[in-house]
């Protein structure tokens, strides 16, 4: 970072190691009365942030309020994350590539639920964070909870799931493709592990998304794609179970929220044709994504997992031109 310039009050604080109720407040009035307008003064919050080994219950909100406000509204153009200025955020808040605080995991959050636009390396690196942690048991989340590597529980889906609906924004954009291979790397780690039942609900809605945009249907809300129904929720004690769940609501709830490409031209009875064919191929999954999808769906050896099976039986539903390199995959999931 440089030579950091701090104001007077701020360094003082930075060499007493301490921050109480009183400094925040004396923060806020004296120090940021019009909010954190520099590169500079955002960079003294980190130091004091990281220096600081005493801090009071009010330092983290306001710590976060005031880097998300100067990142996502001070920053040019407002409401938008340059390239630039993502880049800046993960090398500020990283060591080793990874995040070690949880105001820290709490800010990158933040900043992604507030920003109209952000890139996609963003939502991936705050995806990635939460991976290190279920994998490997090291990370922001094992502060103050009982983390099992190798082992996704609730707090993680729901933690997850937020990541991923703060990334759509105002854009409504579909699963990356970025964000789909941290999720499958999560899935392969943990594919032994007496998971919690919301983690087939994520996987199965996340890939799906990704898998039936890039295949031309028109991306719903996040929300509306994610959204925490009884779709997969609960643990089924037979795999019968668990599909007679899926088929019974499951496939309408998720369905309902796409439109194939064409819906509107749909109105107009003059290009009917025309449309109906547009939406046949874009409703084709494309060779490149069959082969992706295949490469980490089975590996074309294992045995399918439940919920790959239930992610195959969706897009078999969903779409009705399979690209050939899928049909041994969907045979194997019939």
């Amino acid at each position: 970072m440089g030579e950091l310039i701090m104001s007077a009050p701020v360094a003082g604080l930075t060499s007493k190691n301490k921050i109480t109720a009183e400094d925040v407040t004396m923060l806020r009035r004296e120090v940021f009365a019009d909010g954190v307008v520099s590169r500079d003064e955002a960079e003294a919050l980190f130091a004091l942030d990281q220096t600081a080994r005493d801090k009071c219950g009010e330092w983290a909100p306001f710590f976060v309020e005031a880097v998300t406000d100067y990142i996502v509204r001070q920053e040019k153009p407002e409401g938008y994350i340059s390239e630039e200025n993502a880049a800046w955020l993960v090398r500020t808040i990283s060591r080793d590539g990874m995040i070690d605080s949880r105001t820290e995991l709490e800010l990158m959050v933040h900043v992604l639920e507030e920003a109209k636009s952000s890139p996609a390396q963003l939502s991936a690196y705050a995806l990635e964070q939460v991976a290190h942690a279920v994998l490997d048991g090291k990370g922001p989340l094992m502060h103050g909870g009982s983390l099992v590597p190798g082992h996704i529980a609730k707090a993680e889906v729901d933690l997850l799931r937020r990541i991923l609906y703060a990334f759509g924004g105002d854009g409504n954009i579909a699963i990356s493709k970025a964000e789909a291979e941290v999720l499958f790397r999560i899935n392969d780690r943990t594919a032994a592990a007496d998971n919690d039942p919301s983690w087939n609900d994520l996987f199965v809605k996340a890939i799906a998304n990704h898998v039936m945009c890039s295949a031309g249907y028109e991306p719903p809300t996040r929300e509306a794609a994610l959204r925490h129904e009884n779709f997969l929720d609960e643990a089924a004690p037979t795999l019968g179970g668990f599909f007679n769940r899926m088929v019974s609501g499951g496939f309408g709830a998720i369905l309902e929220a796409y439109h194939s490409p064409g819906d509107v031209e749909a109105e107009w009875e003059a290009r009917n044709r025309a449309t109906e064919a547009l939406a046949r191929r874009a409703e084709t999954i494309d060779a490149d994504e069959a082969k992706w999808l295949a490469e980490h769906v089975g590996g074309g050896q294992r045995p399918l997992r439940d919920n790959e099976r239930a992610l195959l039986t969706l897009i078999n539903h969903a779409s009705p031109e399979i690209h050939p390199a899928l049909k041994p995959l969907l045979d194997k999931a019939a």
